[in-house]
């Protein structure tokens, strides 16, 4: 059987439960055919323990993931986005914006007085020019308030593969959310992290059980290795007319 991240995590009893019903832990991705990246928050806020909500330990593992996973992505020419904060990665949210957080978020900016913005996104993950960088603001969701949505449809994607920080937050928020647009969605779990290991690994279980197909980082990038191929022997578009 397939390793997962909630291996050793889950009770018996739980991943009994599911098993004999319909959803079955181990099963192929339910992928469509035009496929598109969307990676969250890979931030140095995030990212890095030098910044309250940073954990080292497991972001930069998950930032090397996200590095093999997005060169994949981009050999297959499939579509990348990316998520963040705000356009000026010192911007400081009004409270209008940054909105009901709990007290220990809203005092982050004055903890990160003296480090440089943690709002970009890492160096190794830069976004392309042609890459679309969506601005959520305060908010989880890549989803809420932005023209995400939009995009995906010029797009024409069906299926969305999300990844990013962290696992029990913003991916979460974003996945329930590409669900509920009824796209199908695929995690590769080495590119996701949190501060919590064990919110981690019960958000990746019950994500998988519920809204999404949860699958290693090679099995994505074989997907997209595929979906490559196949993209390449597709034959031409006849035109509807000459005109």
């Amino acid at each position: 059987m397939a390793a997962f991240p909630w291996d050793g995590v889950i009770p018996t009893e739980d991943l009994e439960a599911f098993a004999g019903g319909r959803e079955m832990i181990v099963r192929d991705l339910d992928v469509g055919d035009s496929p598109a990246l969307l990676v969250v928050d890979m931030t140095r806020a995030f990212v890095d323990s030098a910044y309250p909500l940073g954990w080292s330990d497991t972001g930069w593992p998950a930032v090397d993931a996200t590095a093999a996973l997005l060169a994949a992505a981009r050999s297959a020419a499939v579509p990348v986005f990316f998520a963040k904060g705000y356009h000026d990665p010192a911007h400081k949210p009004r409270p209008a914006e940054r909105g009901r957080w709990k007290p220990s978020q809203r005092r982050i900016g004055e903890e990160c007085a003296d480090l440089p913005p943690g709002d970009v996104i890492v160096d190794v993950l830069t976004p392309r020019p042609d890459e679309i960088v969506v601005l959520k603001g305060s908010r989880p969701s890549a989803f809420f308030g932005t023209q995400l949505p939009s995009y995906l449809i010029h797009a024409g994607v069906d299926t969305l593969i999300v990844c990013g920080m962290t696992t029990s937050g913003c991916v979460r928020a974003t996945v329930l959310d590409a669900f509920q647009y009824n796209y199908n969605v695929v995690i590769p779990h080495e590119c996701c992290a949190d501060r919590s290991q064990i919110s981690h690994a019960v958000s990746l279980f019950d994500l998988h059980m519920k809204y999404a197909d949860v699958a290693s980082t090679n099995e994505v990038c074989a997907f997209l290795s595929g979906h490559a191929e196949r993209r390449h022997r597709r034959p031409a578009r006849v035109p509807l007319n000459d005109t």
